[in-house]
This record gives structure tokens, C-alpha cells and sequence, in this order.
């Protein structure tokens, strides 16, 4: 978060609320993310994770805040609202990535039925 409230300070945030954007204010290309990812991951990670699999495209980070947001037990309208799409798109693409639900169903289920 340091490093976010620091580019932030810097740079501000555009009209619309985007964090990056072009020195003209318009909107990055896909190819200068995927060139920027590429290097990140480069800088990031060590050489056997970099040819695998792992966060190997952009979207994977998108996909790991949304799955974070689920797994944290934020209400799924608002994690659909926050990522830009309905509940049943969210169910259907991260449900398999709520870890540990069963438990804590299961815990809030005696919860409600203790009080």
C-alpha cells in the first residue's frame, strides 16, 4: 500500500480514476502492460518461476485481488461491483478459488443458530 499512496502522490489519478495512463492522459496500450508485466515478473520472481505458469499474464493479478477480496469474506455483490461485473459471472469464474469456505460456513451457520 506505501508504494500505491507513493505513486499516487506523485502522479495523482486521472479524471476517471485510473492510477496509469499515457504522458497525454489516454488510456495504456495492452501490449505496453503485457511488455511492463514481462519485466516485472523478470525483476520479481526467481528463473524457474518465471518460465512457469505463475502470474503469467496481467489478468492474473486482477484474478488473485478478486479471489483475495472472496476469500477475505466480502459479500459477493460488492466484490462483482468492485471488479466490474455481475454476481453470476463472479460465482462462476472464483468460486473455485474461495478457500476454507466450507469451515467457515459452516461456523457462521452454529453462529446463527446459537443466538
Amino acid at each position: 500500500m506505501k508504494i500505491l499512496r507513493e505513486h499516487i502522490k506523485e502522479f495523482g489519478v486521472h479524471d476517471d480514476g485510473r492510477l496509469f495512463r499515457t504522458s497525454r492522459g489516454g488510456v495504456i496500450s495492452i501490449g505496453t502492460y503485457c511488455d511492463a508485466w514481462k519485466a516485472a515478473r523478470a525483476l520479481a520472481l526467481t528463473p524457474e518461476q518465471v518460465v512457469s505458469p505463475l502470474a503469467a499474464r496481467p489478468y492474473d493479478l486482477r484474478h488473485a485481488a478478486v479471489s483475495l477480496w472472496l476469500n477475505a469474506g466480502v459479500a459477493a455483490p460488492d466484490v462483482a461491483e468492485r471488479a466490474g461485473h455481475g454476481v453470476d459471472v463472479l460465482l462462476k469464474v472464483y468460486a473455485k478459488c474461495i478457500d476454507g469456505g466450507i469451515e467457515i460456513a459452516n461456523k457462521r451457520i452454529d453462529d446463527a443458530l446459537d443466538s
